[in-house]
């Protein structure tokens, strides 16, 4: 652990030298001074230990200036309960009153390593999380939701992914079928409601040459495609009524025949499906069917709100304006304290793919590498 001191008292500071030169685990440097010690600082630097009052620059002052890049323990030999709750309210993690021994300096000390060490393995689950799930955050809420879609991605039952448009349910399709056994076969996925009515039985079953009068070759259908692996019908409540009859008969047999042909075609596939709509009202109404609804219906996966998941709007955002700076080549901005305040006042009625839309629209149109709250742009349609 490497630690700055700062500490205008030349015999406080080479006492404080000689007496952490016996802990080997800790890397000490010391200055004199504020304006020292921020010519040296760099990322190399796990914590900084400053007294407050030192001429210059105070204690609170150069606190401030570092802005909370370091954790900071703040030593003092005239401490006052102002200066005191000014000093948490810059996020200082410990106030140690002078004269202290160096055991209270080295608990203090290790405190903080804890608390650092703590803070690693987090951000090493949240990165792991990202990488092996697709998520751009994560949460209790989410952890939760994905412990069950990845227990029933060790199996073939069909899995149905319930929530509003926009809250991430093609990634959550795509992690089941990154965490079964059928993740090195296709992932297919296929929007019903992207496709016109007239061509959904052709792109899901495939024709054979001359079925319709546009048929000059034969095509295989997404069925086809997805063999051995997982197909992802999204927005299976736009399927029409008329097809749904054979996509059930489909499942049910394990296999499909083009348009065109007499013959069937065997499949071994494991579906997923998707709908932001309920499909229970549907089935009342006469528009979906109520066996096809049981048969995707195996294993239900509700997918809350973003709204629903505060704790991962920030890590979203976070994630995104990196990545788009990235992408336009811009250096790396930051969101202000009144922007995060208002990432987490709005209901977020369009969910993370609203999100995304908003993060990458001020990356772009900020004037600086600090995006302000105005430069959000949600000020009229906060709730």
């Amino acid at each position: 652990m490497k630690i700055a001191i700062v500490e205008d008292d030349i015999n406080m500071r080479k006492s404080l030298e000689i007496a952490m030169s016996d802990y080997k685990e800790f890397e000490i440097k010391t200055f004199k001074n504020a304006k020292d010690a921020l010519k040296s600082l760099d990322d190399s630097f796990d914590l900084v230990i400053t007294d407050i009052n030192m001429p210059g620059m105070d204690g609170i002052e150069f606190v401030k200036t570092l802005n909370g890049k370091y954790e900071v323990i703040i030593m003092t030999g005239n401490a006052t309960l102002q200066r005191a709750i000014e000093s948490i309210h810059l996020g200082v993690k410990d106030f140690l009153l002078k004269p202290f021994d160096v055991d209270t300096l080295v608990a203090a000390i290790k405190r903080e390593s804890e608390v650092q060490e703590a803070k690693k393995k987090v951000v090493k689950k949240n990165n792991a999380t990202k990488q092996s799930t697709g998520f751009l955050g994560t949460s209790k809420v989410l952890e939760g939701i994905l412990n069950i879609a990845t227990k029933a991605a060790k199996t073939d039952a069909s899995i149905l992914l319930l929530g509003q448009s926009g809250v991430g349910k093609e990634v959550f399709a795509t992690h089941i079928h990154n965490s079964s056994p059928r993740a090195k076969k296709p992932f297919v996925a296929i929007n019903m409601a992207a496709i016109p009515e007239n061509l959904i039985e052709s792109e899901l079953f495939g024709f054979e040459k001359g079925a319709f009068t546009d048929a000059s070759e034969a095509k295989a259908g997404q069925f086809e495609l997805a063999n051995g692996g997982t197909l992802f019908l999204d927005e299976i409540g736009e399927m029409p009524y008329n097809v749904q009859a054979k996509l059930l008969r489909a499942l049910q047999e394990k296999e499909v025949r083009r348009l065109g042909s007499s013959k069937s075609i065997k499949i071994d596939i494991r579906v997923v499906s998707a709908t932001n709509a309920n499909l229970m009202d549907k089935i009342k109404d006469g528009e979906f069917r109520e066996d096809l609804y049981y048969r995707l219906n195996t294993i239900p996966v509700e997918i809350p709100p973003l709204k629903d998941r505060a704790d991962e709007i920030l890590q979203i955002a976070e994630s995104m304006c990196e990545i788009n700076c990235k992408k336009y080549e811009f250096e790396l901005k930051t969101f202000s304290d009144e922007a995060k305040e208002q990432l987490l006042a709005y209901s977020w009625p369009g969910n993370i793919r609203e999100l995304i839309s908003v993060v990458e629209r001020a990356v772009i149109l900020s004037e600086g590498n600090e995006i302000t709250a105005d430069e959000l742009f949600l000020q009229n349609r906060i709730n």
